[in-house]
Order: C-alpha cells, then sequence, then structure tokens
C-alpha cells in the first residue's frame, strides 16, 4: 500500500557548504524512491529554487518552494509560501533579513516573521520539550492559527522517543498539529563523507579536528515512504498531514511573470506607444537622408513583436538608463544578442546598423521561446557607479539590486580546499593541484601519476575521489563585479574587460570588436602584452582608474604585468 508521505525538510547545496547534493539529484533520487513531492527549504535563501522547479518539471515530483529561517529570537522555523502574494512578502522578510545583517547573513527576529508571514505555512523545528519550546507553539499558534505546524524528526541520540513522545504531547496540548520530516541533507547515504568535508570547510578546520561541527548521525539522506512510516509508526497522523500541507501549497515558480516599471515618457501615451515613438524619431536622427526600406521594415517587424510580447516597458527601461548615461558624457555600450536588434541600434543602445548587416531579431526575441529579452550594457568603468546610484535615485533603492552571481567548483579549487581538509602538506597540495590546467573540469589521472606521489596512499586516493564529487558544487553568492583595463595611445585605444571570466576588446568607438571565452582569455592577455610591445607610442596607461604617463614603456610593462598576473588570479589559474 502506498504510504501518503512527502518530504518536507530538505536541503540542497545553495545552504552553501551545509548541504551535499544539487536539486536534481535529489528529485531523481525522490522519483526512484516513490516520493511524490519535496519541500526545499535552503537557509534563509530561496537561491536554489530555479534549479529545484527545472528539477521537477523533468522528474514529474512536485516541488513545494519553502525555506528555512534561523531567527535571532526564536527556534528555527519552515515557512511555506501558499500563493503568489505569500512568496512575494517571503522574498521581501528576506530581503529586509539581508539587508540588516549584510553579505552572506540574515537577522531576522519574531516579529518580523509575523508582520511578512500572512499566507506561509510556519513549521517550528524544536529540539527538546521544554518551556521554551512550550511558549514557542504558543505564539505560534496566536499568530498562525491553522497555518502552524510542528515538526517531528529523529535526532539519533539517546532516548530519541522519549523525545519525540514528549514533543508530541505538547504540540497536542497547545492544539498545534504535529509533522513528519527526515531534515534531509543529502540524496544517499554515501555521500554523508562529502557533507563532512563541506562542513569541515565551512567552519575552517581539518577532518581530524571537526569533532562535533560534524553531523552525528549519517541518517540525513532521502528514505522511501514505507521506511519512515515504520520509523514514525506511532505517529501515522504526522505522516498524513505531510501531504495535507503539499495539497495546500500551490503556489509555484509558473505563477511568476516579468513586472517591468512604468516608464511613461508622455503623459497618455502607453509603453508600446511611447517606444515606437522615440524609435522613429532616432531612425530618422541615424538615418538623415531618409530611412532605407529594408531597415523601415526590420523595424516595423520588430515593433509588432515587441508589442505581442509586451516588452516595450524594458526597452524603455534600457533606454532611459543608457540616455542619461550619455548626457552624463559616461561611455557605454550594449552588447551581445541585442546587437541583433535594429530597435536597440536607432534609440542608441547598440553600435550595430541594421543597414549594413543581415541579424535575426529572433535570436534576440522569440516568440517562440517566450523568453524575456536581455540587454547588456557596459559602462566605463570609472563612472559606472553614478550610473549605479541614479538607477538607485530613480527606481528607488527598494526596486533596485545588484545582481549576483554563483561559482562553482572546478578542479583546482576542489583539489586544493578538500586537501587542507583532509590534512595534506600544502606543498604536496601545490604538487598535485599544479598539474591542472586552466578552467579544468576534471582531474586527470596521467598527470598526476607524472608527479611521483604515491596515488595509492587511501587519504591521498580519497582526496582525490572527494575532490571529484565537488566539482560543479555550489559555492557562495558573490556579488557581479567587472574590472577594465584600458591602453590609450594617440590613435588607437585599447580596453580590456574582465567580466564573470570574459574578455572583451573594445575600439576606440566603444564598438564590441570581440568576445573572448574563457579558453581564449590567457591568449587575449599575452596578445595585449605584445601591444604593448609594439604600440611604443603609447603615452598613457590606465589600470583600475589611475592614470600612469611618462617611463612608458617601462612603466607601462610593469603594470601590464601586474594585470597579467591579476588575470591569473582572477581565472584561479
Amino acid at each position: 500500500m502506498s504510504v501518503p508521505y512527502a518530504e518536507l525538510q530538505v536541503t540542497t547545496y545553495f545552504s552553501f557548504l551545509r548541504g551535499a547534493s544539487s536539486p536534481i539529484d535529489l528529485f531523481e533520487q525522490a522519483k526512484a524512491l516513490g516520493i511524490k513531492a519535496l519541500g526545499i527549504c535552503d537557509r534563509n535563501s530561496l537561491a536554489g529554487m530555479v534549479q529545484a522547479h527545472v528539477a521537477a518539471k523533468e522528474t514529474g515530483i512536485r516541488l513545494v518552494v519553502g525555506c528555512r529561517l534561523d531567527l535571532a529570537d526564536f527556534a528555527p522555523v519552515l515557512v511555506y509560501p501558499t500563493d503568489r502574494a505569500a512568496y512575494g512578502r517571503l522574498c521581501r522578510l528576506l530581503s529586509l533579513g539581508k539587508a540588516r545583517a549584510g553579505k552572506g547573513k540574515c537577522h531576522l527576529l519574531w516579529e518580523d516573521l509575523v508582520a511578512w508571514g500572512e499566507g506561509l505555512f510556519v513549521i517550528l523545528l524544536p529540539d527538546t520539550a521544554d518551556d521554551a519550546c512550550i511558549l514557542h507553539l504558543r505564539k505560534l499558534k496566536d499568530a498562525f492559527a491553522d497555518r502552524a505546524y510542528m515538526a517531528l524528526t529523529l535526532r539519533r541520540r539517546p532516548n530519541d522517543q522519549m523525545r519525540l513522545y514528549e514533543l508530541a504531547n505538547i504540540a497536542h496540548q497547545a492544539r498545534v498539529p504535529a509533522v513528519v520530516t527526515n531534515d534531509v541533507l543529502f540524496h544517499t547515504h554515501d555521500r554523508r563523507i562529502l557533507q563532512d568535508v563541506v562542513t569541515c570547510i565551512r567552519n575552517h578546520t581539518t577532518i581530524d579536528e571537526a569533532g562535533f561541527a560534524r553531523e552525528r548521525h549519517a541518517d540525513r539522506y532521502l528514505k522511501p515512504p514505507a521506511e519512515m512510516a515504520r520509523l514514525f509508526s506511532r505517529y501515522p497522523e504526522a505522516i498524513d498531514r505531510t501531504r495535507e500541507i503539499v495539497t495546500r501549497c500551490r503556489f509555484s515558480l509558473d505563477d511568476l511573470a516579468y513586472q517591468y516599471p512604468d516608464e511613461m515618457s508622455v503623459p497618455g501615451q502607453s509603453p508600446q506607444q511611447a517606444l515606437e515613438a522615440l524609435t522613429w524619431e532616432g531612425a530618422t536622427a541615424a538615418y538623415p537622408e531618409g530611412i532605407p526600406p529594408e531597415v523601415r521594415k526590420t523595424l516595423s517587424h520588430e515593433l509588432a513583436l515587441i508589442g505581442r510580447m509586451d516588452y516595450a516597458p524594458y526597452f524603455l527601461t534600457v533606454h532611459s538608463i543608457v540616455r542619461h548615461a550619455r548626457s552624463q558624457g559616461i561611455l557605454c555600450q550594449g552588447r551581445g544578442s541585442a546587437a541583433n536588434s535594429a530597435v536597440c541600434y536607432v534609440l542608441g543602445i547598440t553600435a550595430i546598423d541594421p543597414a549594413w548587416t543581415s541579424l535575426l531579431f529572433e535570436r534576440f526575441v522569440s516568440e517562440e521561446r517566450r523568453e524575456p529579452p536581455d540587454i547588456d550594457v557596459d559602462f566605463e568603468h570609472a563612472r559606472r557607479e553614478q550610473v549605479i546610484q541614479w538607477i538607485y535615485g530613480h527606481y528607488g533603492r527598494n526596486h533596485a539590486a545588484l545582481t549576483a552571481v554563483v561559482t562553482r567548483y572546478r578542479a583546482k579549487g576542489a583539489l586544493r580546499d578538500v586537501g587542507k581538509v583532509m590534512g595534506l602538506p600544502e606543498d604536496l597540495i601545490r604538487t598535485l593541484s599544479g598539474q591542472i590546467w586552466g578552467w579544468g573540469r576534471k582531474l586527470d589521472e596521467g598527470a598526476l601519476n607524472e608527479t611521483g606521489i604515491d596515488l595509492s596512499d587511501r587519504r591521498i586516493r580519497l582526496t582525490l575521489d572527494l575532490a571529484r564529487c565537488l566539482i560543479g558544487y555550489i559555492v557562495p553568492l558573490i556579488f557581479l563585479r567587472k574590472d577594465i583595463y584600458s591602453i590609450l595611445g594617440p590613435y588607437f585605444r585599447i580596453e580590456f574587460s574582465i567580466e564573470d571570466g570574459v574578455g572583451i576588446l573594445f575600439a576606440n568607438s566603444g564598438v564590441v570588436k570581440k568576445i573572448y571565452n574563457n579558453s581564449n582569455l590567457i591568449i587575449f592577455a599575452l596578445n595585449l602584452a605584445l601591444c604593448t610591445f609594439l604600440f611604443m607610442c603609447c603615452d598613457v596607461f590606465i589600470q583600475n582608474d589611475t592614470v600612469f604617463q611618462g617611463e612608458v614603456p617601462r612603466r607601462a610593462l610593469r603594470k601590464l604585468l601586474h594585470l597579467l598576473n591579476r588575470i591569473g588570479r582572477e581565472c584561479r589559474l
């Protein structure tokens, strides 16, 4: 007989250096075990929801969107939004906590949860059945009524069954329903050792000195519904309530849609009308001798498609930002697939003239893909902060944010960090990692054998195996950053940008000449060094906003060598 159980407390590797499995691994294992729904609850974060949403679609397992909140003055809780509005309030709550605490932290209080908790299911995560737990249950019941629950979870400690019995009793007395969770950290039991490794990385210690920082038991993996029913056979109603919560929490990421700012250029005009007016005005200015028939046809086609997709507000927003930058004399240039758009050209966002090219607009915006457009605009490094502050001032600090990106372990970084956890000597780690070149994604056994190190040693072999498991693992969020270096001469300008590991070369006009992928980044840097020798007439060298004059090319070369070292560090070479 099928057991109606859903696992509602699952941590992925987006709980940085806590969970040990990816969303896709967890959902595939859930499908294999016959679990019908998973509640993803990363710690103070919704960062993994997109991957979880995709994994849920691929496997046919229901995703219950959730989050674990570690409150400063209350026990930890799991929260699940029931609808789109509740999800928005949860996002605002997390933003509030992260703005208070600073990067990588979250500071929330019980009163914050109550203030933003409308439409949220809340599950209390108690440790023991003490007076504090009784007080927390009463406050939870008063604030959330029938949306309040308490978790029953095995800790694998002495008197664990008595602990569960006492928790179930006080929950019954407080009229708060109990629900079973397994507090999952990894999808299969053999991931326990990797979870120990990431715990040691988080705590900056070795596996030999970790002690009680490690998880106390290895049971925090997904279990079949029948096994969960056996483990909690005294609480069948708590098993059944897992499906009850899944049924009541109907929110899905499919409910979300882009909501663009209202850009009112002329009162009384719709965004589409304003965009069309600006487009034809820009086209007239771009072609003073008359708009070529092919360009007019292309503009009409693009505007019609933009109108059908309701993307006009987005184009107006980008145009507003670019227009402000140009009004202040700030160099800027659109790039990427936006260069396929004639509308972007006549609005001054890009510099690719459609009269001289035959570009496919559907590569940029496609009615079949139904994907929102993405216009990348580069601003000069020295004055980029002015643009950012204008955006904050124009749209409001509550409606603007910097983009955060996730990075993943590659072979060299994984080997270094696992080697430190395993207590290997620094010179041995350096020798092993030195056999990995560039952005390597795998460990080459042949190259490692050439080092003369005994790879059959148990600790070294385990280090290599764990490093392979760690490749692709998410490391903590960082803010997207870009560093721009320029060489200026009397007749030329070379500008090199490192943006998320991609090199970009600009010409004097600001037009993007070439984008180098990661594998060519170092080749480009060497070519840049060669340019310094070739263009001995170079009279100014700029690096990170500092202008150097005189002693060229000697001083320029010295600074260029510093630049090459910087590129190497950026690429983790």
